[in-house]
């Protein structure tokens, strides 16, 4: 059978749109593996591990609705290559880091790259696949894609780290996304927007400074609570938060036009990608890390159980669009959310003599899980806004699922790891109260978005909320 040159330049851009965002999140856990010997060569205490797993999330959490705003207005290929051109001087920059604070920075502008390109590649998705099979199809790709590159960061930086160095991950990732940059220049039909909406420049500061500011305080408040710092900090995210909405309602080129938040649909697709982010992938953040203190697991052999994961949810997410069209995406990102709940308490109970077995069958859970929710919000992030705005969609997603990976990962870090020199026997209870933490996230988030799709069923047959 002939491909036409539609079909051909179809697949061509969901292919690179596909392994943008693989890169991406290549790069987003290329550290979860490695965080030992990574903390170790920078010097960095348990405040710099936190920092150095979170730090990423506050630059795609700062830049996607921006760079969403941006695809669409100017352009989506050009948005995409000069998010992989950012992305990889900020690999170069990890790579040569001397000290812990370097390597945060340079995370940050990993983040920030990494968001053009998430953001751009799901509207180049959307533009080029019509509403229906083509594009559940393509979301499913897509989804895929989030789970392969959360399957081989850590598998690709601990090998690395085996027979080199971990540095030498960031120096292949950099390469691998200039070549991506240069084949998507050439490659993928640039589209925008007819009518632009304009840049939100002090939307996106007060954004990127509130959410810094707030991980900042719960970092801080492992000294405790009460101490004039922390509660400082909370104050000034608070108050840089609440001008943030302030800002986006008397805006005419906010970022993120807050009348959605009146939308079921656009709720609980937000919902849903703020508690994965909070929940799975803040536990999964920790797990290489607690699994090397309390047993002695190397990093290869941490990154083959996290692959246990986020390998189910690829082969999930590709299967997805053979989900009957009954289910809703509501009831999908439900049912992904009460999965992945599931297989987190199949990780509670750990005690000092249990063995990585003990953790299989939860993993599997999970990532099965993981791979239907995954494949639902890559859809849903973009049938939640209006036609032609699939950047701000894909923006609005993703800095929910990134704002809540970078708070998860904090409180993560707070109630699982005891001041001091801890034992096993206490990292193994951090661990436990932890993974009680993420599941009750991703039950609460399932249950918002079933309140929503009550919602939208009430307001469908004309009843009032």
């Amino acid at each position: 059978m002939t491909i036409t040159e539609p079909a051909l330049a179809q697949r061509r851009a969901l292919t690179i749109a596909a392994l943008g965002t693989l890169l991406t999140l290549v790069a987003f856990t290329a550290p979860l593996a490695t965080i030992n010997p990574t903390a170790a060569t920078l010097g960095s205490d348990a405040a710099g591990k936190t920092w150095i797993l979170s730090s990423m999330s506050i630059g795609l959490a700062a830049a996607l609705l921006t760079t969403g705003t941006i695809a669409d207005d100017f352009g989506r290929r050009r948005t995409f290559v000069v998010g992989a051109v950012i992305l990889a001087l900020g690999s170069v920059a990890c790579a040569v880091s001397p000290n812990t604070l370097v390597f945060v920075l340079a995370r940050v502008v990993q983040g920030l790259g990494g968001a053009a390109v998430v953001a751009s590649s799901l509207g180049i998705i959307a533009h080029t696949h019509p509403a229906g099979p083509s594009r559940a199809r393509a979301s499913g790709i897509w989804g895929a894609s989030v789970g392969a590159g959360i399957a081989l960061g850590p598998l690709v930086a601990a090998g690395l780290d085996r027979i080199a160095t971990w540095r030498d991950a960031y120096w292949l990732m950099a390469v691998a996304t200039v070549v991506l940059a240069a084949v998507a220049h050439r490659r993928v039909e640039e589209s925008r927007i007819e009518t632009p909406r304009g840049l939100d420049p002090l939307g996106a500061l007060l954004l990127a400074t509130g959410v810094s500011a707030l991980l900042a305080a719960l970092v801080e408040g492992r000294q405790g609570w009460v101490q004039p710092v922390p509660i400082t900090l909370f104050a000034v995210s608070a108050l840089l938060l609440v001008a943030f909405g302030v800002t986006e309602l008397r805006t005419r080129s906010a970022m993120l036009d807050l009348r959605l938040l009146t939308q079921p649909a656009f709720v609980a697709a937000t919902t849903a990608a703020l508690a994965a982010g909070a929940g799975i992938i803040a536990l999964m953040s920790f797990m290489s890390g607690f699994l090397g203190n309390a047993f002695g697991i190397d990093a290869l052999g941490a990154a083959v159980l996290l692959f246990v994961w986020s390998g189910s949810s690829v082969v999930t997410a590709l299967l997805a669009r053979h989900i009957p069209a009954q289910m809703t995406g509501s009831v999908q990102l439900a049912v992904g959310l009460i999965g992945v709940a599931v297989g987190q308490l199949g990780l509670l109970g750990l005690s000092e003599t249990s063995t990585w077995v003990r953790l299989v069958p939860g993993l599997l859970v999970a990532g099965i899980a993981s791979g239907v929710l995954n494949a639902a919000l890559g859809r849903e992030a973009v049938a939640s806004v209006p036609a032609g705005r699939a950047g701000m969609g894909s923006g609005a997603n993703n800095t929910a699922r990134y704002v809540g990976s970078a708070i998860g990962v904090t409180v993560v870090a707070v109630v699982a790891i005891p001041t001091g020199s801890p034992t096993d026997a206490a990292l193994v209870a951090g661990w436990n109260t932890a993974v009680l933490f993420t599941a009750a996230v991703s039950v609460v988030g399932a249950l918002v978005v079933l309140a929503c799709r009550t919602r939208t069923a009430r307001g469908s047959a004309g009843v009032r909320p």
